[in-house]
């Protein structure tokens, strides 16, 4: 067990000077009492006498056998079993050596006049049953209050530990997401590319270029959230590879906020969604699909909508294994446990996705403004 542990769980500095007080009060208390009962101020005195002669060392030796006991890692009833052996023979030793002064020194009229001296067998049980009372104060005033401690002290330990796994497994979590996710986009967006080759070699190199600074930036070593900022300059490259690749059947529409600019969002949050308004949406519009993206804060909130023109969709025919939707869904219940909403409104005019995330500001100066 470590040192630290042991100082939490034994009397030190306060704990020790409290457990002190305590003990001194009970004995006075005790003492007080006996002698209002018997008005025996003499008998009062020795009692007070052999208690300031016999306690400190027992308590002494008490601490110290518990401290061995406890880093040699002894189980509680050999712990205790100790304190009751090592009371008793302290006890009998002082009882001992009570009944010696007691023979030896009359003068100092340790025992009252009126009771005749006790022998040494009864002077020894005398000691072993103070011994073992102060025991049990010893373990009221000095070991009940370390182990409360000790309890409270491993409690938010538990509570620490607990929650420090929960934190790995949800960034795990959301870093298992994020690599399925990448690999999702980028056969995605090459599947676009590919129809270009033959058609327009050269516009097909522009977008392969594109997609190169998409990949940098979205497979950069940054933290999980970014601004939403970043994001729509992002999507705006990513737009621009899918308007090429169907040119005259898709449009995009941007529509942020000022307000709403460095709000932070987990990384490619919104990726997903917009590649779902266009498979799914805006492609499936006779005659050109337009996406559009619009932001909006109010109060601590912040609103993100990804809107289609598409011919919308039925309840049973939303496809529920998506994982576009299913990682947007599962990060946002990662990052914000009850405080984030993915929500689709769907019609014959088209499909809207709504996300609405805590307005969490960035620190760092804005990003540049966007193009």
């Amino acid at each position: 067990m470590a040192e630290t542990d042991i100082e939490h769980f034994l009397p030190r500095s306060r704990r020790r000077l409290l457990g002190i007080t305590v003990a001194v009060l009970v004995v006075l208390l005790q003492v007080f009492t006996w002698y209002l009962a018997n008005r025996d101020v003499p008998r009062a005195l020795s009692q007070l006498l052999y208690l300031a002669v016999e306690m400190p060392p027992l308590m002494a030796l008490l601490s110290a056998v518990f401290r061995h006991g406890y880093r040699s890692r002894a189980g509680p009833a050999r712990l205790v079993a100790s304190g009751v052996l090592l009371a008793a023979l302290v006890g009998a030793v002082f009882g001992a050596l009570w009944w010696l002064a007691i023979q030896r020194f009359p003068f100092l009229r340790l025992m009252p006049a009126s009771m005749a001296p006790p022998d040494l067998t009864r002077s020894v049980l005398f000691g072993v049953a103070w011994a073992q009372s102060h025991f049990g104060l010893w373990a009221l005033a000095f070991l009940l209050p370390a182990m409360v401690e000790l309890v409270r002290i491993r409690s938010l330990e538990r509570e620490k530990v607990q929650l420090e796994a929960e934190t790995l497994r949800g960034a795990a979590e959301l870093a298992r997401l994020r690599a399925h996710l990448e690999p999702h986009f980028l056969l995605n967006t090459l599947n676009a590319i590919a129809g270009l080759v033959t058609e327009d070699p050269r516009e097909a190199r522009r977008l392969l270029a594109a997609l190169g600074d998409l990949l940098r930036d979205a497979l950069r070593d940054e933290d999980e959230m970014q601004t939403l900022e970043s994001q729509v300059a992002w999507l705006h490259r990513y737009a621009q590879i899918l308007e090429a690749r169907h040119r005259g059947g898709l449009t995009f529409g941007w529509e942020i906020a000022a307000e709403s600019r460095n709000v932070l969002l987990p990384r490619l949050l919104l990726q997903p969604l917009v590649e779902n308004a266009v498979k799914h949406g805006a492609l499936r519009r006779a005659g050109g699909g337009r996406v559009t993206i619009r932001s909006s804060v109010e109060g601590e909130l912040m609103t993100c909508v990804v809107e289609d023109n598409g011919p919308g969709f039925s309840g049973g025919s939303v496809r529920s294994g998506a994982f576009g939707l299913k990682s947007v869904r599962r990060r946002l219940e990662l990052r914000y446990p009850a405080r984030a909403h993915l929500v689709l409104e769907s019609s014959a005019d088209g499909t809207r996705s709504i996300v609405q995330v805590p307005r969490q500001l960035e620190s760092s100066n804005r990003h540049e403004e966007l193009r």
